[in-house]
């Protein structure tokens, strides 16, 4: 079910779009019946008193004091109004209650990384309903802007220092969530959604969600890794370069550094560019990768070399298929 969509507005999600709707609507009414006075008046205006022929203007009342005062009393007045709600909503949107749930957010171009207390890292930002949940954010660029519009959420994300938002879900579901601060060429891929839990069942997807490499075959750990930690924003898989050279046959393959050295790509070159990425700088990119030291654990490293090595001709070669029945030996006709 839909709470307070409008054509204006998305459904509300959080407890604080109701102050934001209410806040919205007040200035946006008072416009809309400002206009019509004034328009309607002036229109009124030019047709009553237009100049006639034979009609002598006529000297104007040199004043009007309770006129004066209505029409500069009641804008003062609404002025003060909007003020109270809008200082009043800021305010609450500034302090999140005591013992919030807290996430940390890390913006990068171009996705969004969000560390649950666990250590558990996605590019989804997942939260349990009814509860309020504070964002601790920070920026490894530019300046982005976390912004919710059904939650009527929006804190920059600024370099160098870290910025707070918080807010209480009200509604299951996924809620879109995007950057609302032109951050360069991928700004509008920098999305993500805001999946919202019954407090039930949100420990547990958060406890399934920690565990999902011993779960799962390194390679395919390394597939859903690529992407959550942000991998692919700027290494492709399909041999087109970007930001950062593509996966596609790198593994096995010499590749070229910056200042002409060559290097076998292996696993210890690969865990070294992820650990510490400015050690051997491949020819014709910047060093601008972040390191993956203490955000990936040896065994999620593992995983995603083992992923790159899937994507590579010289990687690690498929298993035998097995067939039901006998089994039958095949002698090769090479000669050492």
């Amino acid at each position: 079910m839909t709470v307070g969509r409008s054509f204006w507005m998305p459904a509300r999600g959080s407890t604080g779009a109701e102050g934001v709707d209410r806040s919205f609507y007040f200035v946006f009414w008072v416009s809309v019946c400002f206009f019509a006075l004034i328009v309607g008046l002036m229109v009124f205006f030019v047709v009553r008193y237009r100049r006639r022929e034979g009609a002598a203007p006529q000297a104007s009342p040199s004043q009007n004091l309770p006129l004066e005062l209505t029409w500069a009393g009641i804008p003062v007045i609404l002025v003060f109004v909007m003020f109270y709600m809008g200082m009043k909503g800021m305010v609450d949107l500034a302090t999140p209650p005591a013992g919030a749930y807290e996430i940390k957010v890390l913006a990068k171009r171009w996705s969004w990384l969000f560390e649950y207390p666990n250590g558990h890292v996605d590019q989804d930002l997942h939260v349990p309903l009814d509860v309020p949940v504070q964002l601790l954010m920070r920026s490894e660029d530019v300046i982005h802007s976390f912004y919710v519009p059904t939650f009527r959420v929006k804190q920059d994300v600024v370099p160098g220092r870290y910025t707070k938002t918080w807010f209480r879900a009200t509604k299951e579901g996924e809620h879109l969530l995007l950057c609302a601060e032109y951050c360069g060429t991928g700004h509008s891929d920098m999305l993500a959604h805001v999946i919202v839990h019954p407090a039930g069942e949100y420990r547990q997807w958060l406890e399934d969600a920690a565990n999902f490499v011993s779960r799962m075959s390194p390679a395919d750990a390394g597939r859903r890794l690529y992407r959550i930690q942000g991998c692919a924003q700027c290494h492709s898989v399909d041999g087109k370069s970007g930001i950062g050279p593509t996966f596609r046959n790198v593994y096995g393959y010499e590749t070229v550094m910056a200042g002409g050295a060559r290097v076998l790509a292996d696993e210890n070159y690969l865990r070294e560019s992820m650990l510490n990425p400015n050690a051997k700088v491949v020819a014709g990119f910047d060093a601008i990768m972040p390191t993956a030291q203490g955000r990936m654990s040896e065994e999620q490293i593992l995983a995603v070399i083992e992923y790159i090595k899937t994507l590579s001709d010289r990687g690690t070669p498929s298993a035998p298929e097995t067939t039901s029945g006998p089994t039958t030996t095949q002698v090769s006709d090479e000669r050492p």
